[in-house]
């Protein structure tokens, strides 16, 4: 009896000594995504501040941002005379995260822009205010960034150019049914 409650405890203990040790829950963000958030946030700063005299620390030498006015836009100088050519017809403008997420790869951030037009463009008039939101998402390798796209909601881009009409509706889109498996 006592050598069967000797085994009996000693499993116990051994096995609660596994669970309690071994555990590999995740504490947080790895080391990787800090830094790519990090960098992400950088580079939004730059945008803010209309400085992009350290652009080339956050972008990789063959960084694509295919969010680019005309098209893909390749390259750090590139893309750092698109970003000049963007904000210099904004004044006040901030970009405020609304969420973000992210893991080692990429990093997608819900922003809010706010901006205050110097110049007529777009639909927009000098003066005025801009104010929309889209999801910013970033691919990252070795903490730098290799990709950029924008995604944003048409009736947002409309009521930014001032297509809209006065009084429409510019909320989320409904969900899209599956069509595939209806009959």
């Amino acid at each position: 009896m006592k050598k069967n409650l000797f085994f009996l405890s000693s499993g116990i203990t051994l096995l609660l000594a596994a669970c309690s040790g071994g555990s590999k829950e995740s504490n947080g963000p790895s080391a990787t995504t800090k830094k790519n958030m990090e960098v992400s946030k950088a580079i939004g700063d730059c945008f803010e501040s209309k400085d992009f005299s350290k652009i080339g620390d956050y972008l990789a030498s063959d960084f694509v941002d295919y969010a680019g006015e005309t098209g893909p836009v390749k390259g750090i100088e590139a893309n750092k005379m698109a970003f000049e050519k963007m904000v210099s017809g904004f004044d006040s403008l901030s970009n405020d995260e609304i969420k973000v997420l992210a893991d080692d790869e990429y990093v997608m951030a819900w922003m809010k822009f706010k901006a205050k037009v110097l110049k007529d463009a777009m639909g927009m008039k000098a003066g005025s205010w801009m104010e929309t939101s889209g999801i910013e998402l970033t691919k990252f390798k070795d903490g730098k960034a290799i990709e950029h796209w924008t995604f944003m909601e048409p009736g947002e881009v409309m009521k930014m150019m001032g297509g809209v009409p006065p009084g429409a509706e510019t909320g989320p889109m409904p969900p899209v049914k599956d069509t595939a498996t209806q009959k």
